[in-house]
């Protein structure tokens, strides 16, 4: 798996590691051990949780049980943000406003998407829209923190910027 961290030089450097830790409980190996915080224990890891080979989320201090302190989330711009309480799943809002609980498919085309908890209050802020391919072209942002999706963003060249925005 590999995954892009900071070196602690300030630059981001790609790392490949040998997955070595189950941390979604389906008996396969998807996470990487590593030390992020720095504590001296490899109590941390790294995950591929969208089956791409790239890490895509990790957790800090895992307990005997497997249980996070906390869990962090690329949203698909490099930044690494909270996602939910290691302690209860994240919230979302489906389109038709029914609220769901964990990993979900917003646009049902089968495919799970990835959902963001950027405020840290439980509730997914944004969503980003999972292609076929693992790429993400279009995605969803609450912008009043009320749980609704409030603006659409589309990447049609796929650049990883955005091209245009609207209301849903």
């Amino acid at each position: 798996m590999d995954y892009c961290l900071n070196a602690g030089d300030g630059m981001a450097s790609m790392w490949t590691g040998h997955t070595d830790i189950d941390l979604d409980g389906d008996g396969v190996f998807d996470g990487v051990r590593l030390d992020f915080d720095g504590d001296g224990v490899f109590d941390d890891a790294i995950a591929d949780g969208d089956g791409d080979g790239v890490g895509d989320y990790a957790v800090l201090d895992l307990d005997d049980d497997g249980t996070p302190e906390a869990r962090y989330t690329d949203d698909g711009s490099g930044s690494w943000t909270v996602s939910g309480a290691a302690d209860r799943p994240l919230r979302w809002l489906s389109l038709d406003g029914a609220e769901h609980t964990g990993p979900g498919d917003i646009d049902g085309d089968g495919v799970a998407d990835h959902f963001l908890d950027v405020d840290r209050d439980g509730l997914a802020d944004r969503v980003l829209r999972t292609e076929g391919d693992g790429s993400f072209r279009s995605g969803y942002v609450d912008t009043d923190g009320d749980g609704r999706w409030d603006v659409t963003l589309t990447d049609a060249d796929g650049d990883g910027s955005a091209d245009s925005a609207g209301l849903v």
